[in-house]
């Protein structure tokens, strides 16, 4: 799944977003970091295992973890799609998003910390 991760990050150079499965696989496994850039109440409300909090309203995408690849995201992809906008300007090529965000992840069964 760690594959596929990488081929999201060098198979386009529009948006680039992740799919479900692969997600889950990175996310649970610690091949990525989740950065959830919701406001902090509405991460407190519940979020992806294993996300930390930095919000859009006051993103840098010089701050990100550099250590792996980076997915990127929201409530519905909106927010993390604005964030990987930032941080593909800001010359960061090893962050992607999950355009379905925290409410397609719910959708699909997963666990939400809070």
């Amino acid at each position: 799944m760690f594959s596929k991760i990488m081929a999201a990050l060098k198979g386009s150079s529009s948006i680039t977003a992740l799919e479900h499965d692969a997600f889950v696989e990175a996310a649970l496994n610690g091949h990525c970091h989740v950065i959830d850039v919701r406001e902090p109440h509405e991460y407190s409300n519940g979020h992806i295992p294993h996300a930390k909090n930095h919000p859009l309203s006051a993103f840098d995408p010089h701050q990100l973890p550099n250590d792996k690849p980076v997915v990127l995201v929201c409530q519905a992809g909106g927010r993390s799609a604005r964030a990987l906008q930032e941080s593909h300007m800001a010359g960061r090529s090893d962050v992607i998003h999950y355009a379905p965000g925290t409410a397609g992840w719910i959708a699909q069964d997963g666990e939400v910390h809070h």
